[in-house]
């Protein structure tokens, strides 16, 4: 395949893969997994403050990336200040960030016989959120004077967890064909597996879980994945499927020359193809609607002068694309420019959006989880059942009230990205499915807790009846059916201990029976019953009751 004609100038992407985190404390709602990172010896350290607190180094484009959101966003993003209580949700960001910088570069091989494409690393970092089970992997890379055909399929296959498929030559089907992680003083740290078909198969067969590969697998470590046999103390699991979430930063000398194929490929982050770059990714009739549905062309517009029209962004969900001139100040400014505002403004934007669908998915995955371990013939069983939904709904609610919003920012371009790209990635839609998922349990038991009360309150009033009768009984014998104030102590005693066993057999039968008694006295109350069915009810009480299978409910 001959490179692409069109060089794309500067390209940045930066990766986001959200992962579950399994619980370390039973029964803990709050688990604050961060606090097991940082120690001698792990390469993730804390970042401090990734907003910086001093005011030497705060710049104009830390305050253009403040004022950006709005006032809630803000709290969210950077805390209340330096007078109030950091910790996570207590003033402070609940977001937490730990940072590895023993990874420098990227070594890829996108295709067998292919030249290695070697890219910068600008970070690896590692989000936490309080109070949600969720962790985001961020790698931002960059590289200059990229062929455009290698730059969409860089895209393409770069940040694949694990493969789909694998080709009749035996390399993985939409994945690189070798990507290394390469230290700063340019040792090779880890190499991608694609290649090992048998090993991936082999954990599905054994696991019912897809295998990381091995490269991405390093740069998590000591978090391990929560299905494979290595040891360690956090284990995450794979939340959606084994494409990451990308956004991408392209800068050309003449976006305008892209013809209209190209816009598709860079918009659903797809292969460059084989054939002419004119031709269509696919068929003409999915693509119908393209630049309305994916395309903010807010400052695009080739035919008109000026360099503000010349910026186009693309987003389909998986994946956002920012294009636009080379020549542009400032389209390529790092600080206050488009390029500044995309690993800024734009990176955050990207991580809500994604952060909002990871905890939706995690806290759906929770629910199947509780539900398809109740055993409902198990009393421990349904305790825990009942304990882990309203530990959920207590999380649903909280990530409510903190996390959840529809506007993230006044700003056009920032307020409608947000939209679309929530609207692809269908948050809304998910939100509302969760929050029934959650309102259904709830629901569940609530009423399950008021039947309980309810037959606890009839087997009371049963043997409030029960009891009544022998009340009634001695009241009216004046309680001197029996002169026993002369006799013996031992002899009183002796029946003073018979008639409270019989008391206390009386009621415990009465418990007993109290459904087959409850029977009989709303049958006895009900006056359009014979006297032979009464008697029957009646009957029924001093039967020895049938054995079932596990404890009701």
């Amino acid at each position: 395949m001959d490179e692409s004609p069109i060089r794309v100038r500067r390209f940045r992407e930066i990766l986001l893969w959200p992962v579950q985190l399994m619980p370390l404390k039973a029964r803990a709602q709050i688990q604050n997994h961060w606090e097991w990172l940082g120690g001698p010896g792990c390469p993730w350290q804390e970042v401090a403050d990734e907003f910086t607190q001093d005011p030497g180094e705060f710049s104009e484009r830390h305050y253009s990336e403040f004022v950006s959101f709005l006032p809630y966003v803000q709290r969210f993003l950077y805390g209340e200040g330096e007078s109030r209580d950091h910790r996570p949700g207590y003033g402070g960001s609940p977001i937490r960030v730990f940072r590895r910088r023993d990874v420098a570069a990227l070594a890829v091989t996108l295709r067998r016989g292919q030249a290695p494409l070697r890219f910068a690393i600008a970070h690896v970092d590692l989000h936490f959120f309080h109070d949600v089970d969720v962790a985001i992997l961020v790698v931002e890379l960059f590289g200059e004077d990229l062929p455009l055909d290698r730059v969409q399929d860089t895209l393409f296959r770069l940040g694949r967890t694990y493969p789909p498929a694998w080709e009749p030559d035996g390399a993985a089907a939409q994945c690189p064909h070798r990507v290394e992680w390469i230290g700063a003083d340019g040792a090779v740290l880890a190499v991608s597996d694609y290649e090992r078909k048998a090993d991936y198969l082999s954990f599905v067969c054994r696991h019912r879980a897809p295998r990381i590969a091995a490269h991405w697998s390093f740069l998590l470590r000591p978090l391990v994945h929560h299905h494979s046999e290595e040891t360690g103390l956090l284990r995450y699991r794979q939340l959606e499927y084994q494409r990451m979430p990308a956004m991408a930063y392209l800068s050309l000398d003449e976006p305008e020359r892209l013809e209209r194929a190209d816009w598709v490929r860079l918009g659903f982050a797809t292969s460059p193809g084989l054939g002419p770059r004119e031709v269509m990714p696919f068929a003409p009739a999915f693509l119908e609607g393209f630049e309305q549905r994916y395309c903010y062309d807010r400052y695009w517009d080739p035919r008109a002068p000026g360099a503000w029209t010349r910026s186009r962004i693309l987003c389909c969900g998986h994946s956002l694309v920012m294009v636009g001139p080379e020549g542009d100040a400032f389209f390529t400014d790092a600080e206050t420019g488009l390029l500044g505002q995309f690993r800024h403004q734009y990176f955050l934007l990207g991580l809500v959006v994604h952060f909002h669908r990871a905890a939706l998915v995690m806290l759906s995955d929770r629910l199947v989880l509780a539900v398809s371990q109740l055993d409902i013939g198990t009393v421990e069983s349904v305790k825990r059942f009942k304990r882990d939904i309203r530990q959920v709904f207590e999380i649903f609610l909280r990530f409510t009230h903190r996390y959840w919003f529809h506007e993230l920012s006044i700003q056009g371009p920032l307020r409608d990205l947000f939209r679309l790209w929530a609207g692809h990635l269908g948050t809304d839609r998910l939100y509302a499915e969760v929050r029934d998922e959650v309102q259904d349990m709830s629901d569940y038991l609530d009423s399950d807790g008021l039947r309980r009360q309810a037959n606890t309150v009839l087997r009371l009033t049963v043997v409030t009846v029960v009891s009544t009768i022998g009340t009634l009984v001695t009241g009216f014998l004046g309680m001197n059916l029996l002169a026993m104030a002369d006799d013996p102590l031992p002899t009183r005693v002796l029946f003073f201990l018979f008639v409270l066993l019989a008391t206390v057999g009386l009621i415990a039968f009465s418990v007993m029976r109290s459904k087959r008694l409850a029977d009989f006295l709303e049958a006895l109350s009900d006056e359009r019953l014979p006297g032979r069915s009464k008697l029957a009810l009646l009957a029924k009480v001093w039967e020895r009751p049938s054995r079932r299978a596990g404890p009701p409910l």
